[in-house]
């Protein structure tokens, strides 16, 4: 029975990870819920300091994928006024700057947008396990690509957004050069993180 009941937890997914999946804001996953008909259900995860996230089914996250990606198509295959694709462009979120080699490869780092800080570290440890960021910054998701651009120059690309400095310092300062410009947006990332604590006490 213990076993049972550690393979039904193990194959729960948060709902703060599978929104960053599909890049989307938390909350309009929990607008989607009683829609849906879902209940989701609270479990402490260490990852994120034992805090209590809210979870899903993978049963049940299936339909919440398809209704996002269903009403953020447009029989013409664009984005609908008014959809979630159609919103997705004003996601307040994190740009952050993971160095991925610490101790052997100082200069290689990761950068890129995300919505959950903790989630996406844990994701990039799968692959480098001493992975740690250098820093983030809130960040709306239509500044990354100009992000990107500036805090790389002189950076060789190694991948993706994965890309190799003479200088780890450097390539910080370009980055907090760059959102020192930006408006400020820590007021809107601090009730993004108060709607969430309510909808899943809720």
């Amino acid at each position: 029975m213990e076993a049972a009941s550690r393979v039904t937890e193990e194959e729960r997914i948060a709902i703060i990870d599978l929104a960053d999946d599909l890049q989307v804001r938390k909350q309009r996953i929990f607008k989607i819920l009683p829609r849906l008909g879902i209940l989701p259900t609270q479990r402490r995860e260490a990852s994120r300091g034992n805090q209590n996230v809210a979870t899903v089914s993978q049963a049940e996250a299936a339909p919440i994928r398809s209704e996002i990606e269903r009403s953020s198509e447009s029989p013409s295959g664009g984005a609908r006024p008014g959809t979630l694709a159609a919103f997705s462009s004003d996601d307040v979120g994190f740009f952050y700057l993971i160095q991925l080699e610490p101790e052997h490869d100082t200069g290689r780092f990761k950068v890129g947008f995300t919505m959950d800080l903790d989630g996406r570290l844990q994701k990039h440890r799968c692959s480098a396990p001493f992975a740690r960021y250098v820093s983030s910054w809130p960040c709306r998701r239509v500044w990354e690509r100009a992000a990107i651009d500036c805090v790389t120059t002189g950076c060789d690309q190694l991948h993706t957004e994965v890309f190799r400095a003479a200088s780890m310092d450097q390539v910080s300062s370009r980055a907090q050069a760059f959102f020192t410009m930006m408006p400020g947006l820590e007021a809107e990332v601090a009730d993004d993180e108060q709607a969430e604590s309510e909808n899943a006490a809720g």
